[in-house]
């Protein structure tokens, strides 16, 4: 054998070794992180087994009612007067909530080899999605006092349920899924198989969810038993069980008195209502719109959008964080567009939009949100306020002064790259831009020596720099967004 075969073999030998030590070592982590995971959910099951207290529900918190101002269509006479700085002297700022990264489980799951491997197929908002199941494992439960609940929890072996927590974890990442759109996946998934609205669906959505890292309380009013998820918004008009100083809405509409189960998971960690990336839902297209400005009648977009992403915002629940009212209209305005709309959308904008400076190219957009849309009150048309992402201002015929202030702030920033906020009268939400090219001058909100400019998408042909009339700004706020 030469001198360099000899080496070789020896580095052969070496590598084997190297990588059997190293599957070692990993078959003893996956071991400890099994026990570890094993013990939490001994302890879990165990507290259990203790007296469920009686909590009372805690009455909706409503949602915040406004008169709202009509639109006002600018005078003629004041098309051509020229525009002057105006500093306008907001004192209140309400800054954007942090995004906090996803909850995750308390320890890796893997997955589990199997001999035949079995599934279960949902539809989720259009897509055919599947995970794998042996439906001969599902939970059976003989009764719905907490030691029959308990018993029945601690039957869920890993070998047989972390393949069905691994994909469901899998498909959260593949499609962008928000906590709102995976706390909707597992309970489709559990009521594919445990049955709809069955007490064994409640504990395999909640086992899936506090294995997810969500934290969760179980409850039941003696017969019929419900899971509860704690959310760091507070939901409007929905009923809550506040339970160590948080609140717990349910999945399901619940009773107005529960038994609560206090067992806590290590690490758990409460929902959040943010959108922070383009979700992928099947796409199942809409008819066609055509939006014309009435000032560029060569601004003429015609767009579609997703229905199956329009299904998913008509069950979003709208919330506030830090108990401020106004945070929810971020929430909306710094969701992303959704691709399928952006697509079809964004590049016939920037193509209407070359060769023009920053302020006439907002202009353009200011106006075509300003004349394109049909304004109508929210109470005539929903029987109540709604806000709107942007695409469902570009779906549903009518549209609001947030609505359109939500879409605008939005084009503007993806399209031009231009920084934005909102501005709250009550009654009324506008927005202003931030220049980079230019002094641009109007009327402007000063934000530690950042000058933004304002546009109002309900002001009818005003352009930017000009404030609606009768606007107090004593009253209004400052609603920062989420920059490009």
């Amino acid at each position: 054998m030469t001198l360099c075969m000899a080496e070789g073999h020896a580095q052969n030998i070496n590598g084997k070794e190297a990588q059997d030590a190293f599957d070692e070592f990993r078959k003893a982590v996956t071991e400890e992180f099994e026990s570890f995971r094993q013990q939490y959910m001994d302890d879990f099951v165990e507290f259990m087994r203790n007296p469920w207290k009686e909590f009372e529900e805690t009455k909706p918190v409503p949602k915040p009612k406004d008169e709202p101002v009509p639109p006002v269509v600018m005078p003629e006479e004041d098309k051509d007067k020229p525009i002057k700085d105006k500093p306008v002297v907001i004192d209140e700022v309400v800054k954007p909530a942090p995004i906090e990264p996803q909850p995750k489980p308390v320890e890796p799951i893997d997955e589990v080899p199997v001999v035949e491997e079995k599934t279960v197929g949902v539809t989720f908002y259009g897509s055919e999605l599947k995970v794998r199941f042996d439906i001969d494992y599902k939970i059976r439960l003989s009764s719905t006092d907490r030691n029959s609940i308990a018993d029945a929890i601690g039957k869920l072996q890993p070998e047989n349920y972390d393949n069905l927590l691994f994909d469901c974890l899998k498909l959260r990442s593949e499609l962008n899924l928000s906590d709102w759109a995976y706390m909707q996946l597992l309970e489709k998934i559990a009521e594919k198989i445990q049955g709809k609205d069955s007490n064994e669906s409640a504990l395999l959505m909640a086992y899936l969810y506090v294995q997810s890292g969500y934290k969760m309380r179980l409850a039941s009013d003696g017969s019929k038993i419900y899971m509860l998820y704690a959310s760091k918004h507070i939901i409007f008009n929905q009923p809550s069980f506040d339970v160590d100083g948080e609140k717990f809405y349910g999945v399901k509409k619940l009773p107005t008195r529960l038994f609560i189960c206090e067992a806590a998971f290590p690490k758990e960690k409460s929902m959040s209502l943010f959108i922070p990336k383009i979700q992928h839902f099947a796409s199942k297209p809409s008819e066609t719109r055509t939006i014309v400005s009435k000032k560029y009648p060569d601004v003429k977009m015609s767009v579609s959008v997703n229905q199956n992403l329009m299904a998913f915002y008509n069950t979003y629940p709208t919330s506030m964080v830090d108990d401020n009212f106004m945070t929810r209209w971020a929430m909306y305005a710094n969701t992303p567009m959704d691709n399928y709309v952006s697509t079809q959308l964004y590049q016939a904008l920037r193509d209407k939009l070359k060769g023009l400076t920053q302020l006439e190219a907002v202009n353009v957009l200011l106006n075509w949100v300003q004349t394109g849309f049909v304004y109508e009150y929210d109470d005539k048309v929903w029987g109540g306020d709604r806000a709107f992402f942007a695409e469902e201002s570009l779906y549903y015929p009518y549209c609001d002064c947030e609505d359109r202030s939500i879409l605008f702030t939005r084009l503007v920033r993806d399209l031009l790259g231009l920084d934005c906020i909102l501005i709250y009268y009550p009654g009324h939400l506008a927005s202003a831009v931030e220049f980079k090219q230019g002094d641009v001058a109007g009327d402007y909100i000063l934000l530690n020596g950042r000058k933004y400019i304002v546009a109002d998408a309900t002001y009818i042909n005003a352009p930017v720099g000009r404030t609606m009339p009768d606007m107090d700004n004593k009253t209004a706020k400052v609603i920062l967004l989420n920059k490009q």
